[in-house]
């Protein structure tokens, strides 16, 4: 047994919206983060999982009384934090803020850093990075609370899709964020603004197959697809909240993850190197899943990076590892490897990491 002390820091489910998938919310559960929900089933086999290699592994539940957090945290004085923090009290942007606790307190933890992971919530600059590094996505509009916009100065080409610009696992995303029109748009709009109060990301819609791309360390898992092909005709074909955590909706019944993606070869060359280019772009680290989709002429668009994506078993990325051979169990031990080898000076910049990978093959 490992005699590194390990622990499991997460965030216990919280109200995210009083509309829920743009219904009135008649049921309290309907106002939590279905996301946290479900990954709180996944805690205590997690801890299984790692008390087979480590011998001590605590979990920590981490609220927004943050003096607390701290004082637990250096009472337990682990040798690295499993983080899998993405909100505090529903609000997404704390989870680069616990990150920085972490950093402060020289406790090392798994996944991507504090900056990597406020730069990718903040959708909006994502694509200014991607952009700025010459990385394809999808032409977009920033809207600010509540702000007003004039159909004469709306410059993208319909469809277009709406997304909360500081969220993940696809919070705000339902069967009503694909807009044909300005006047649906801007109904959605204003639910989105009334709901979640803050900005929205207005992108140009891409038709087309959703392909994601997962990567481990520095490694390129296969890819995986969600195919929609069952999914009704009159609903957009998108990964929306429902798809991903509402088990019995019509989504989640009928987007369905096919792994490894039957891609042509040329096309499979560019999405991995773009995926690998926007890994280091946005300065990731231990495992990320970059999500694309592809025109009809298949033209890869990136449309998210998503650092410490889900890995509960029957996630997305695990499916992707399970396909390299990688078996759940050595996802989590490899995961706590890289934490525990890092010597807490990790500063190196992404051309600095690029170029130390490139060096190694």
């Amino acid at each position: 047994m490992r005699k590194e002390k390990i622990l499991i820091c997460y965030n216990e489910p919280a109200s995210i919206y009083e509309n829920y998938l743009g219904k009135s919310s008649a049921k309290p559960e309907e106002k939590v983060d279905l996301s946290e929900k479900d990954f709180l089933n996944q805690i205590s086999n997690i801890k299984k999982t790692l008390k087979k290699e480590f011998e001590s592994v605590n979990i920590l539940s981490i609220g927004k009384d943050i003096p607390q957090v701290i004082t637990k945290l250096k009472k337990f004085s682990p040798d690295i934090i499993f983080n899998f923090v993405e909100a505090v009290d529903g609000n997404s942007n704390y989870e680069s803020y616990l990150a920085g606790i972490f950093e402060l307190l020289q406790l090392e933890y798994t996944g991507n850093k504090a900056l990597t992971l406020g730069n990718c919530l903040n959708k909006t600059r994502t694509k200014q990075v991607l952009q700025s590094f010459g990385i394809r996505t999808p032409n977009y509009q920033l809207i600010h609370f509540k702000k007003k916009i004039d159909e004469k100065e709306f410059k993208l080409n319909f469809p277009v899709i709406l997304k909360l610009t500081r969220e993940d696992a696809s919070i705000g995303i339902s069967e009503f964020s694909v807009a044909y029109d300005f006047k649906s748009m801007n109904k959605h709009l204003n639910f989105l603004f009334e709901n979640f109060k803050q900005d929205v990301l207005i992108e140009e819609y891409i038709k087309g197959r959703e392909i994601n791309a997962a990567i481990l360390g520095n490694k390129l898992l296969p890819l995986s697809e969600i195919t929609f092909k069952n999914l009704p005709d009159d609903l957009p074909k998108i990964v929306t909240y429902e798809a991903k955590w509402s088990a019995g909706s019509v989504y989640y019944k009928n987007t369905i993850p096919v792994c490894p993606a039957k891609v042509d070869e040329k096309t499979r060359k560019k999405i991995e190197r773009m995926a690998l280019d926007a890994y280091y772009a946005m300065d990731c680290r231990d495992y990320v899943r970059v999500d694309f989709r592809l025109s009809k002429n298949n033209t890869p668009y990136v449309i998210e990076v998503n650092p410490n994506p889900d890995i509960s078993p029957d996630s997305g990325f695990v499916r992707s590892a399970a396909a390299a051979g990688i078996t759940y169990e050595e996802l989590l031990y490899t995961l706590a490897e890289y934490a525990i080898k890092r010597n807490g000076d990790d500063n190196r910049t992404a051309f600095e990491t690029q170029e130390a990978v490139a060096n190694s093959y």
